[in-house]
């Protein structure tokens, strides 16, 4: 059976993987970038924006780890903040999201929600669709679109902790930013005993962060 998997999630050192006060301008809040500084340079982030053909970037560590988030994945799972700020019914169906045109997944996606919307086709092979289910039964319908590949849980924290706490993902990359956010979405509460379901390994980069992996027993 395929897989389910997190990766590249960055979590700051008091626990938040996403700031305060979410809006269209601040996708991640008073956090800003600050979480994911450590993407940026990497030859895998380049790849996604660059669009001349040389692309650059570093080959370290971190790509080592970035790397891997798309390798055999073939379907996401995201909560409804990570496609866009609107809360309750949606007031503009003519907006796509934070992803632009073309998106980096090239897979399906599917987005949960309360509240029924169309799905919607982007250029590159990515289609958002908007779903009403639990962890389990996303996971099932995900699968079945993911052509007997793995399923990726793309965040954000509260999403990624209703997952873990259904026992459902198989494997984890968590990235340890060096920063104190002190509010916003926290990624471990009310999951006490989680390292006795995983093995956990963990490496440091001269970025200053550590990559923690979880893999299931």
């Amino acid at each position: 059976m395929s897989r389910v998997r997190v990766h590249n999630f960055s979590v700051s050192l008091d626990g938040f993987g996403t700031g305060d006060g979410q809006s269209l301008e601040a996708p991640f809040g008073h956090a800003g970038h600050r979480l994911h500084e450590w993407f940026f340079p990497t030859r895998t982030f380049r790849a996604f924006h660059e669009t001349t053909g040389d692309q650059g970037g570093g080959s370290g560590v971190d790509d080592a780890f970035a790397r891997n988030w798309s390798s055999g994945i073939g379907a996401e799972i995201m909560g409804r903040g990570k496609f866009g700020p609107q809360h309750g019914s949606w007031a503009d169906e003519e907006w796509h999201g934070w992803w632009g045109d073309n998106p980096p997944f090239h897979t399906p996606v599917f987005v949960l929600t309360h509240h029924h919307r169309a799905s919607i086709e982007m250029e590159g092979g990515t289609t958002f669709h908007f779903i009403d289910l639990s962890p389990a039964e996303a996971v099932s319908i995900a699968r079945e679109s993911a052509g007997g590949l793995d399923v990726r849980i793309g965040g954000g924290p509260s999403t990624i902790r209703q997952f873990l706490a259904a026992n459902l993902i198989d494997y984890m990359h968590i990235v340890i930013v060096p920063i104190v956010l002190g509010r916003g979405e926290r990624l471990w509460d009310g999951l006490e005993g989680l390292d006795q379901r995983f093995d956990v390994e963990s490496v440091s980069s001269p970025s200053g962060v550590t990559h923690v992996t979880f893999t299931r027993r």
